[in-house]
């Protein structure tokens, strides 16, 4: 199948050219908050200079904590002598890649993950025309598919690793339903770990009906194998054809590692593209399985000693919830656990010190409970990604949920803002424990389309406790500290600064202020309200208060885009690449407080 009347249907020039728009203008506000460029504000509005004969120019408001709203139809380019509209966002690229020190291999892996990433914006624009009020209606698994991606990384969908066909046939955008690939993984080989009250028989009877499970064991009996004596684990079809034949050849001659079938269960794919929902049975486990493709920052692997440990996790997060009347009865904070995992090591990247974790990384399994199964009547779950959509038509998906809530915006905003903050500031402030709660990981549930309680999911790759002697972290044991990040203060407050505030909540503020539903210093107030209404409840945690200070006058500003284009490039280290430091972000919550202390 050469795919050629899907090419013709998204790579249209029009379409093409406006997507290129919308990219340029995300590109030219991100690199100016990250001070890769360094725009002139002008009377004509802000003016980039490249050389003396190539310019951009074009008009942009400026938002709080050093960011920027641009306008997409007034981006142009001087050309010749002559202003014409800009419609290429990789001209932009080659144009500043000698200036920000890029290197050139860099720029060349870049722009192929802005070509994929401009494909899925162009097959986005074209296919998905679902109104903002249609999709306030749907479903938690099925509103996934509409999103765009990262608002922050610029190359959002870059998907390195992925044909035409394989995008076709997986990304979540396409919204195709999928069966997960089962194979038999001898127990010599592989870790399997549970939280208590689980076991691997009893996992695997819920994930798979009896008959199918008879099937398998089948299998294995032809074969010659004892069932006894393998785990079954689902795989993803990409992996398995990609990358597990290939890395794993002597496992599969030895019969370590033995092909089995397709599961009988239908799952979509999440914004994460390895993470599924159970759609023929929305109460089933979702699941998390490894893709060895380069997407954003990292491959999308599991790192093994994460999977093995993710039980645990979820047994030391739910402890903390359950012991505690303020988390468990007040706030009723949802955590999908992370309750069972396998992770298989290859024999030989395993024992190769230094080698490049993605071949650390290539099989395991995760399977998280379902959000589905702690709804109450009339309750619908939604991660906060969805908070900054807006349609084809240029609508909020959020002003949808406002006017069909019968609240203003400024009381959704401050009903939101008191749901999601108080678990996160209890967590962090009282246990010295923090999630990364972007608005992937985040889950708000609504009810009549308010914000009534918080879901916070990925433990595993998430969770990070302080580095400070806290009584709350000496339960904490050996194995889990060595593989959880132990964070100093302003490092563990920068997950909630950085992670909530400036990569969910400047976009969301965004929406509202362009569409004149909030004022943007209101929007922020209500966040400080929210903070001190805690702080003025828990008094007694003033110290900590001082240390995970959300109202310094900045922070270090960290930086998504600057890491892949300037400092870390596309090596193939032996850890997962970081967010970059660079210089400070001036923080519109110390302003804004400090505006009411002088009044």
């Amino acid at each position: 199948m050469l795919y050629i009347n899907e090419t013709e249907s998204i790579l249209q020039k029009e379409t093409w050219e406006t997507v290129n728009k919308n990219l340029l203008a995300k590109m030219l506000a991100e690199y100016m908050y990250e001070d890769m460029i360094l725009p002139e504000e002008k009377k004509e509005g802000f003016v980039f200079t490249v050389n003396e004969d190539r310019q951009y120019r074009f008009a942009a408001e400026k938002r709080y904590f050093d960011s920027y709203d641009v306008d997409p139809k007034s981006i142009q380019v001087l050309e010749n002598g002559e202003w014409k509209p800009a419609v290429s966002a990789i001209r932009f690229l080659t144009d500043i890649q000698p200036m920000i020190g890029m290197s050139a291999e860099t720029a060349g892996h870049l722009i192929k993950e802005l070509n994929h990433t401009l494909i899925a914006d162009a097959n986005l624009l074209n296919h998905h025309t679902k109104s903002s009020d249609e999709l306030a209606d749907l479903d938690y698994a099925d509103l996934e598919g509409e999103m765009s991606g990262h608002p922050w990384i610029t190359y959002n969908k870059g998907r390195i690793g992925f044909g035409f066909d394989d995008y076709n046939k997986y990304a979540p955008e396409n919204q195709n339903e999928t069966k997960l690939f089962w194979i038999a993984v001898h127990r010599d080989r592989a870790q399997f770990q549970s939280v208590s009250e689980l076991h691997y028989e009893k996992l695997i009877r819920k994930e798979l009906d009896g008959v199918l499970v008879q099937h398998f064991n089948e299998i294995l009996r032809e074969k010659g194998k004892l069932p006894l004596d393998y785990y079954f684990m689902p795989v993803h079809e990409w992996q398995w054809k990609n990358v597990l034949i290939q890395n794993f050849p002597e496992d599969l001659a030895n019969g370590m590692i033995v092909p089995l079938e397709e599961g009988t269960d239908h799952y979509l794919p999440q914004q994460s593209i390895r993470t599924f929902v159970n759609t023929t049975n929305k109460l089933k486990s979702h699941v998390k399985l490894p893709m060895s493709i380069l997407n954003t920052l990292v491959y999308r692997g599991l790192p093994s000693e994460r999977t093995v440990i993710a039980p645990q996790v979820t047994e030391h997060i739910k402890g903390i919830f359950e012991r505690d009347s303020f988390l468990r009865d007040q706030c009723e904070v949802v955590l999908p656990g992370e309750v069972a995992s396998i992770n298989v090591n290859h024999d030989h990247y395993s024992e190769l010190k230094g080698a490049p974790y993605q071949y650390l990384e290539m099989l395991g399994t995760i399977w998280r409970e379902s959000i589905y199964t702690y709804l109450k009547p009339g309750e619908q779950p939604i991660t906060l990604a969805a908070l900054h959509h807006v349609d084809v038509n240029g609508k909020p998906y959020v002003q949808s949920l406002i006017e069909k809530s019968g609240l203003s915006a400024d009381e959704w905003v401050k009903k939101f803002f008191d749901v999601v903050m108080p678990p996160l500031l209890h967590f962090l402030y009282q246990y010295g424990t923090v999630f990364s709660p972007h608005g992937q990981n985040t889950i708000l549930i609504l009810k009549d389309y308010q914000p009534e309680r918080l879901a916070v999911k990925d433990y595993v790759d998430d969770v990070n406790i302080s580095d400070q002697p806290f009584p709350e972290l000496e339960g904490v044991t050996e194995e889990l500290r060595r593989v959880l990040r132990s964070e100093p203060p302003e490092g563990l407050t920068q997950f909630i600064f950085t992670g909530l505030f400036i990569c969910h909540l400047r976009y969301m503020s965004n929406v509202l202020v362009r569409n004149e539903l909030i004022e943007e210093a209101v929007f922020w107030s209500y966040l400080v309200d929210s903070i001190e209404g805690y702080q003025e409840r828990f008094s007694h945690l003033e110290e900590r208060f001082k240390l995970f200070d959300f109202f310094k006058p900045e922070l270090t500003k960290l930086c998504l885009n600057r890491n892949r284009m300037v400092d870390y490039g596309y090596g193939d280290g032996d850890d997962r690449p970081h967010a970059s430091e660079f210089g400070k972000v001036k923080n519109a919550l110390h302003e804004i407080r400090a505006s009411r202390l002088t009044v």
